[in-house]
């Protein structure tokens, strides 16, 4: 795994330095509208820290953190009105889950019926 790159654009988001259009915030995360959405609703949630990936966040940051962050992503869902007819949560680790941005995140994807991910791909699974 890379070392944390604190130029990268979920840093930049976390600090003010690039647009987002959030839709939740506390202290800690930050959740916000993924600019390439792959179903109507599309939100990225990242934690207020400094972690490359799910291994590194899991393994590194305070308990409290991370019942904070897991916290965030249900009441990012909540707030989405997502609950009701459901959302899947989706993080890549590594180039092989073809991870782009190497601070760790989670993408809420809702809005639509998706295909199911212990099947074969259905149409529009690219996510």
């Amino acid at each position: 795994m890379p070392v944390y790159d604190r130029s990268n654009v979920f840093a930049r988001i976390l600090r003010g330095e690039a647009p987002s259009t959030r839709v939740y915030e506390d202290e800690f995360a930050l959740a916000f509208r993924n600019i390439h959405p792959r179903t109507p609703i599309h939100v990225v949630v990242v934690p207020k820290g400094e972690y490359v990936s799910h291994a590194d966040f899991s393994a590194s940051a305070p308990p409290e953190l991370i019942v904070g962050f897991w916290r965030a992503v249900g009441r990012t869902a909540a707030a989405l009105g997502l609950e009701q007819r459901g959302y899947r949560i989706i993080t890549n680790h590594g180039s092989d889950a073809n991870q782009v941005v190497f601070h760790f995140h989670v993408h809420i994807l809702g809005g639509r019926q998706m295909g199911s991910v212990s099947g074969p791909p259905g149409p529009g699974d690219g996510t």
